[in-house]
């Protein structure tokens, strides 16, 4: 062979050793990125081409699935409960998804492992892919009634609703306002989803935030029944004790300005007198639960809040949805600072999923479970591929606890400032809370946590408004958060 011929040869073995190695890199090293790219067109119209699973409440009505198109899609993702539901089930569009549509996509979307048989069924017998389905644990009465109750505060309000089976962890209502529409987010319009999601994006009302798990805001007084259970469980008082009262109470000068805390003219009776444990929570007196809070002490009050989910990775035991906020108890806090996270201030921060655990945790006999979204996972027939088993997160109280502050909480809904939650005939345990935001021009949040029955829970529920059109001075968690509560229970029980 000649010089010039073996060049040429050299050179064209060069180049197909580098075609072969750049088709390699490509399927092989690059593969799953590119697959993963928003921007690659080709795997959109794939998923949009393969019929995608429905999400199911009650096991078998759809709050999300997908119907034919008529464009190159071929299937269009819809969503026949937008508004109640867009929290939950997110939304699947050209440019991503939320929720449970991004959690359960592998089921959803039909490449989950386990739906290998039934891919190949359809190949072989010449039928389109399905995605599996994915059944969720809500129970629609309850959905609806938080729904309702939290929109009918008005246009401009923003909160939460959380309710929970106390003996599983089963979300049974999960709602969160202002909501958005995933129908406009799914359209196959690329422009008007582009537009729209802006739009959402750009609203200072949040609506694409989940309050439920991603708002994370004082308790207020509704942290008086952690404060509680920590002092009955460290021995110090029991739901029948007198416990230190006051009209006024100033918290220990250990750094600086300290203030002076007031019940705000409830009767808590008078500066160094004692009062029924059952008449403080009732009247929910500040004065009272500053001063069992010093006499628990940080690590103790620390112990028994991590107890009900503070401070814990959020994101690791509901991993249903994502992101999930971290509640807080502050650390390494002085004396004053103490007193005021026995009421729910300082750096006391919770969501409301994790108020909704701290009123399940104490209706469950102090054991906390872990709250879950997801029931089943199935495939397009129907065959169940996986079931959620109740797990306990932790033992926050013992039940004899848990029993002394269920008394509490019952006297609070009979004859304290909880009764806007009372159901006739029905013990209730419920706690109010109003809680300063700490900022100028920012009015208070209100809170309502309850279970019911008293004496066997089916439902425990948390109510956070974290805005509404309601005068400054009228703000109260029983007012406005009792009455939407008992529909959530009532929802649940009858």
């Amino acid at each position: 062979m000649n010089k010039p011929i073996r060049t040429v040869s050299i050179f064209c073995l060069l180049l197909f050793l580098a075609l072969m190695v750049n088709a390699t890199y490509l399927q092989y090293w690059k593969a799953g990125a590119l697959n993963d790219n928003p921007l690659n067109r080709r795997v959109q119209v794939a998923a949009y081409s393969q019929e995608r699973g429905a999400i199911l409440v009650t096991g078998r009505d759809p709050v999300a699935e997908s119907v034919k198109s008529n464009d190159e899609y071929k299937f269009q993702r819809t969503y026949p409960k937008p508004l109640q539901y867009a929290p939950v089930t997110g939304y699947f569009s050209y440019y991503g998804a939320t929720g449970i549509e991004r959690s359960t996509n592998s089921v959803l979307s039909g490449d989950d492992s386990r739906l290998f048989v039934n891919n190949f069924v359809d190949l072989i017998s010449g039928n389109p892919p399905k995605g599996g389905n994915v059944a969720l644990t809500i129970n629609p009465k309850a959905q609806q009634a938080a729904y309702d109750g939290l929109s009918a505060l008005g246009a401009g309000v923003q909160g939460s609703v959380v309710a929970l089976e106390p003996t599983t962890g089963k979300v049974l209502a999960m709602v969160s306002l202002p909501t958005f529409d995933p129908n406009k987010l799914a359209s196959h319009d690329l422009g008007a989803v582009a537009k729209k999601s802006q739009e959402l994006n750009d609203d200072p009302a949040q609506p694409l935030v989940n309050r439920a798990i991603q708002t994370r805001l004082p308790p207020g007084s509704t942290f008086k029944v952690v404060t509680a259970a920590a002092a009955i469980e460290k021995g110090l008082y029991t739901a029948d004790s007198q416990v230190p009262g006051g009209v006024t109470y100033q918290l220990p000068l250990t750094s600086g300005e300290s203030g002076e805390i007031d019940n705000e003219g409830r009767s808590c009776g008078a500066n160094g007198a004692t009062i029924p444990f059952s008449q403080a929570m009732e009247q929910s007196c500040n004065t009272t639960f500053a001063q069992i809070a010093g006499e628990v002490g940080a690590e103790d009050m620390a112990k028994t809040a991590e107890g009900f989910g503070f401070n814990q990775d959020a994101g690791e035991y509901f991993s249903d949805l994502a992101p999930v906020a971290d509640s807080v108890f502050p650390e390494d806090i002085d004396k004053a600072e103490l007193g005021q996270t026995g009421f729910g201030q300082f750096e006391v921060a919770a969501t409301p999923l994790q108020m909704a655990m701290v009123a399940a945790g104490l209706a469950n006999d102090g054991s906390v479970m872990k709250p879950y979204l997801v029931d089943e996972e199935q495939s397009a027939d129907l065959n169940v591929l996986s079931k959620t088993d109740p797990e306990e997160l932790s033992r926050a109280v013992s039940a004899d606890t848990a029993n002394e502050v269920t008394k509490l909480m019952v006297d609070t809904v009979a004859d304290g400032t909880a009764s806007p939650g009372a159901i006739p005939g029905i013990d209730v345990a419920g706690k109010t809370g109003t809680a300063q935001s700490g900022i100028d021009d920012v009015p208070p949040y209100a809170w309502y946590i309850s279970f019911a029955p008293a004496d066997n829970p089916e439902v425990a529920v948390a109510v956070m408004i974290q805005k509404a059109d309601i005068p400054r001075g009228e703000i109260a968690g029983g007012v406005y958060g009792g009455p939407i509560a008992k529909a959530v229970m009532e929802a649940v029980i009858k």
